[in-house]
Formats: structure tokens, sequence, C-alpha cells
């Protein structure tokens, strides 16, 4: 399993931007597709966006295509979620997460949270209007 910590979470204004890091531990963390979810009060999980284990591929959900972007580095075990022209309905906690399997390729569906199984403790992110 990898330990993961995020950071970078914050209060911003509507329109702005802020981006969330998240590091992992271990000489595994390269092996490992890495998601970002979030979570609003009183709503379930969701996914956001996710990258493949060499970083090949990215899948965003609809709600955040074109506003955020992920993005890894292996060699610093870290991955990234750079989000901009935030809105209101962003307000989350944010969470970053590994996926269960190693050298996963591609993802056929949507990404869920059943697919990851290492997460972070979880960032706040509030976009104030």
């Amino acid at each position: 399993q990898v330990q993961l910590v995020e950071s970078g979470g914050g209060l911003v204004q509507a329109g702005g931007s802020l981006r969330l890091s998240c590091a992992g531990s271990g000489r595994t963390f390269s092996m490992y597709g890495m998601g970002w979810f979030r979570q609003a009060p009183g709503k379930e999980r969701e996914f956001v966006a996710t990258i493949t284990w060499s970083g090949a591929l990215t899948y965003y959900a609809d709600s955040v295509k074109g506003r955020f972007t992920i993005s890894r580095d292996n060699a610093k075990n870290t991955v990234n979620l750079q989000m901009n022209r935030l809105k209101p309905e962003d307000t989350a906690v944010y969470y970053c997460a590994a996926d269960k399997i190693v050298y996963r390729h591609a993802y056929s569906r949507s990404p869920l949270t059943g697919d990851f199984g290492s997460w972070g403790q979880g960032t706040q992110v509030t976009v104030s209007s």
C-alpha cells in the first residue's frame, strides 16, 4: 500500500485557482494509477480526475473538464491537481487515492472509488461566490 498526504487546499474566490499536491511514500508509488476524488457535505464521494501509472492517460469528470489538470512526477512521488476557474460548486474535501491494481494501462469506464485502495486524509477546498 501507498501512504498518501494531500496539501494545498484553502479558500479562494470564484474564478480563482488552486493547486493541490499529494505526496506518496514508498518505492511502489510509480506502479499505481492515481486519482483525485471530492466529497461535498451531504453528498457521496465523486470522481474528479485520474492519471495512469505512466502518466500517459488522464481522465476527468465532465464537471471539471477543461478547468482542472492532473499531473504526476514519479521521481518525486507526487501527483498534482491544478484547478482553474473555480466555482462555488467545486467546494468539497478533496482526496488523493492510489489504484488497487498496479500498472493499469487504461480505464474502460469512469473510475469509481472502489477502484482505489489507498486514500489520503483529504484537504478542504472552499470557493466563495
